[in-house]
């Protein structure tokens, strides 16, 4: 048994010795003098990132089930990176961080990616300038940009530097906020300037495992008091629920295809569209499944109030059922997804009544709001289902300012640009409906199934429209209680037993004729004849051909559409 302890290594022994050679192929030999000093020297730059980094930081990586920012890379893409500004100081300054760019399915994709083999990944005024550099040359080449933050935040013997370093990263980030798309995935421990910088970005990914937020649990201790684990306090479910994150994933692998998946969902800039897929899935095929999903819920003992999933018909609609939801954790009595029709990628924005009968809330309106932006900003055209019965009431929701957020998703429909088409599939009700994309506030066109009830109120408006009949029939409940006693009591029963079942009987009568006046309601007014007459609505269209009329009129609307950047005036507020 050897006495010596083996050291683990990552280098293959089976690897051939690497050897450089600086002369031309076929050249004779002859003395070597100061040019193969110089390229020497120069190859030794190059390399100097990778090579200098220890065996023991790789594994430390990997025992915390991290990659290294190079092994990340080769996951994006199998091509050979592009390193660019490969500026770092003789003591690595810079070297902390790598900028690149990378062939993603034959898309230029600019990238940055903390290096925490070195330095921990913090950033010092080198690696401000590299990023700001990056960005710039993103926004001016009209190229997307794939963040990995995996930072211990500023470099603390940088000083001030690394503080500018931030600074101006975040300022050229904003700049091209708008210009081209940005995806960022999370690693890592990120706190302070590691957090805001992937915020600013346009899509957040998070892992599992991972942490970022403005202070670490250390600080919250020391400040606060408070003991608290990075998981709670911003953790994937944290971040996931609140909508900071936009998508959470299992680990690194998982965020990385996720950033690949998402990107082709994304055009390159503002000035031109998403890229168009030939799909194999006729437009015309019938979508048997929403009628079948429709039938039954809809049939069933509770009728036009049973809820169902929405995601279910954004599937059926999609080429070949795909498509791409955004922040799933978050507000789903709302969905928001990126999907293809007919080769053509599409924004859905659709009311889920499965989940709190599809009541918008603040959640969902910023949820909403949010997606429209994005949507708007880069040319995706969009289709909005409708199945709503309002904004949510309550306490609650007006302290947490349901009146501005509900502005907010408003104001995101009106500034729509883009291609966008209304399909009613059940619930139209007062304000959510008149700020839900209909044609008054900017709809190409809006199409509605026959399962359409489109009215000012629900079930309620019944208060309102046959308020004399309700009031005959309530005042008429005393008197029929009345008269029950009596006829009670001459049949022989106590007082108080027949004031009791003549009460119930009262109540039973008067929920039968409450009943009544509710299907009345529902066949009068809860129906999309009235919008149909008053050109609310453009058509009726059938659950079984909803994928080829909405293909082919979104088809129509793309052949007007010019892609570009927006040159409308931008709006104050969100």
């Amino acid at each position: 048994m050897a006495k010596k302890a083996i050291k683990p290594s990552l280098r293959n022994p089976f690897d051939a010795a690497e050897t450089v050679d600086f002369t031309i192929p076929g050249e004779i030999a002859g003395t070597t003098g100061g040019y193969e000093v110089a390229m020497q020297e120069g190859h030794d730059l190059i390399q100097r990132p990778i090579k200098s980094v220890s065996v023991a930081q790789i594994e430390k990586q990997h025992f915390k089930k991290r990659m290294t920012v190079w092994e990340r890379i080769r996951v994006l893409t199998a091509e050979e990176p592009n390193i660019l500004f490969q500026n770092w100081g003789k003591n690595l300054d810079g070297a902390s961080l790598v900028t690149g760019i990378l062939n993603i399915h034959g898309r230029d994709v600019a990238l940055y990616g903390h290096d925490f083999t070195v330095r921990a990944g913090s950033m010092d005024a080198t690696n401000g300038r590299k990023l700001a550099n990056l960005f710039k040359m993103a926004g001016e080449k009209g190229i997307p940009v794939i963040g990995m933050n995996d930072s211990a935040g500023a470099y603390v013997p940088a000083g001030v530097g690394g503080l500018d370093g931030y600074a101006e990263a975040f300022t050229a980030l904003r700049k091209i906020s708008g210009v081209v798309p940005s995806i960022m995935c999370m690693f890592g421990f990120n706190a302070g300037g590691g957090s805001y910088l992937p915020r600013q970005g346009s899509f957040v990914i998070q892992p599992n495992d991972t942490f970022f937020g403005l202070t670490g649990p250390g600080v919250v201790k020391s400040v606060l008091g408070e003991d608290v684990t990075p998981e709670e306090l911003g953790g994937p479910k944290v971040h996931g629920g609140s909508g900071v994150a936009d998508l959470t994933v299992n680990d690194e692998v998982a965020a990385l295809r996720t950033a690949v998946r998402l990107l082709s969902y994304l055009p390159d800039n503002n000035s031109v569209m998403s890229p168009f897929q030939e799909t194999s899935d006729p437009l015309d095929r019938k979508t048997w499944e929403i009628n079948t999903l429709l039938k039954k819920a809809f049939n069933s003992p509770t009728g036009f109030n049973t809820p169902f999933d929405v995601s279910l018909i954004i599937q059926q609609i999609c080429d070949h059922g795909d498509y791409f939801e955004m922040q799933p954790g978050r507000a789903r009595n709302v969905v928001t997804a990126f999907g293809r029709l007919g080769g053509n990628v599409v924004g859905f924005v659709a009311n889920n009544s499965s989940v709190d009968s599809g009541q918008i809330d603040v959640d969902a309106a910023l949820k909403i709001a949010r997606f429209n932006r994005f949507c708007n900003i880069y040319n995706i055209p969009m289709i909005f289902m409708e199945d709503t019965t309002g904004f949510l009431p309550g306490r609650e929701q007006e302290g947490r300012g349901i009146v501005q957020a509900g502005r907010a998703m408003l104001d995101s429909i009106v500034d729509i640009r883009t291609p966008r088409i209304l399909l009613i599939l059940r619930n139209a009700y007062g304000g959510a409906y008149a700020s839900y994309n209909n044609y008054p506030t900017g709809a190409d066109l809006v199409l509605a199934l026959p399962t359409t009830r489109l009215a000012v109120m629900g079930p309620a408006g019944k208060e309102f429209v046959y308020k004399d009949e309700m009031r005959k029939v309530r005042s008429a409940v005393q008197a029929r209680i009345k008269q029950g006693v009596h006829e009670r009591i001459a049949a022989g029963a106590d007082g108080e037993s027949a004031q009791k079942d003549a009460e119930r009987e009262g109540a039973d009568w008067l929920r039968t004729q409450e009943a009544e006046l509710n299907l009345r309601y529902e066949k009068e007014l809860m129906n999309p004849r009235e919008a149909l007459s008053l050109g609310s609505i453009s058509s009726l269209v059938m659950p079984t051909d909803l994928r080829k009329v909405l293909g082919e009129n979104m088809n129509f609307f793309l052949r007007h559409y010019k892609a570009g950047p927006m040159q409308s005036v931008q709006r104050e507020f969100y």
